[in-house]
């Protein structure tokens, strides 16, 4: 067994021997199901009015009416879940004294910021999976492009690595899981802000910089379908300027 595959096993069992996976878990499948429902509520009431009004089959597209709005709104709760997921990563080996350990260990820090990036990673990964039973009982009703639905799981997935990572780094800045919870929080509602100053700085230079920073454009383009390289440099790039910057706060850490 590698050190990454030691620290992501010690992380996974830390994670399943806890009620805060099971019980996250189960706020995010019940939320997710509970938009899935009231989008497909939403899509009928459109398909009754519109057999109202042309008097025959009404042709509704699932992807825009139900998908499209249920990625979309799941920027919210991935924002207010995950950093719940990563508040113990760091603050807890802080709080139960097992930090100093865990860098006394032969381990490196790279190996140690890897393995509880990818522990966590892997569980909201697995929370992803359970909702796929959405999409699959509405294609026994419906027929829609599974194309949109591809591209938003993959907006999503890279989404959750993008929060999980910021939380990671909260985490390895305090010993307080609470405070690492509402820091995480506050830095991804920070970044989330700034797509809104660039708006209103309009088609400048400025304007678009500042909107590249944030998530938001990158996100909203795989969710409608779209997979432009500019997104996946985006969220690929932001991931390891996270992650660089938690092992340079577990390394200063260190010498304390």
């Amino acid at each position: 067994m590698t050190p990454v595959q030691a620290v992501i096993a010690k992380e996974l069992r830390g994670y399943f021997v806890s009620p805060i996976v099971y019980v996250v878990g189960a706020i995010f499948l019940l939320i997710f199901g509970l938009l899935a429902y009231l989008y497909v509520v939403f899509a009928g009431y459109q398909a009754i009015q519109l057999m109202q009004m042309q008097g025959g089959q009404a042709q509704l597209n699932l992807n825009d009416l139900v998908f499209r709005n249920l990625f979309a709104s799941m920027r919210f709760v991935l924002l207010i879940i995950l950093p719940i997921l990563t508040m113990r990563l760091f603050a807890e080996e802080r709080k139960l004294r097992t930090f100093e350990f865990l860098m006394t260990s032969p381990i490196g820090i790279n190996e140690i910021v890897a393995g509880k990036f990818v522990s966590v990673f892997l569980v909201f990964l697995g929370l992803l999976g359970l909702t796929g039973l959405v999409p699959t009982v509405l294609m026994l009703f419906s027929d829609f492009d599974w194309n949109p639905i591809w591209t938003g799981y993959l907006g999503m997935a890279l989404l959750g690595a993008l929060f999980l990572s910021v939380g990671l780094l909260a985490s390895a800045m305090t010993e307080n899981q609470i405070v690492a919870a509402f820091l995480s929080f506050g830095m991804l509602l920070i970044i989330w802000l700034i797509s809104g100053l660039g708006t209103l700085m309009g088609d400048t230079t400025l304007g678009q910089v500042i909107s590249y920073v944030s998530f938001m454009e990158h996100y909203d383009r795989l969710v409608r379908g779209l997979i432009d390289t500019k997104d996946l440099v985006y969220f690929f790039s932001s991931l390891v300027l996270m992650l660089f910057l938690t092992h340079r706060v577990v390394e200063s850490s260190r010498w304390k």
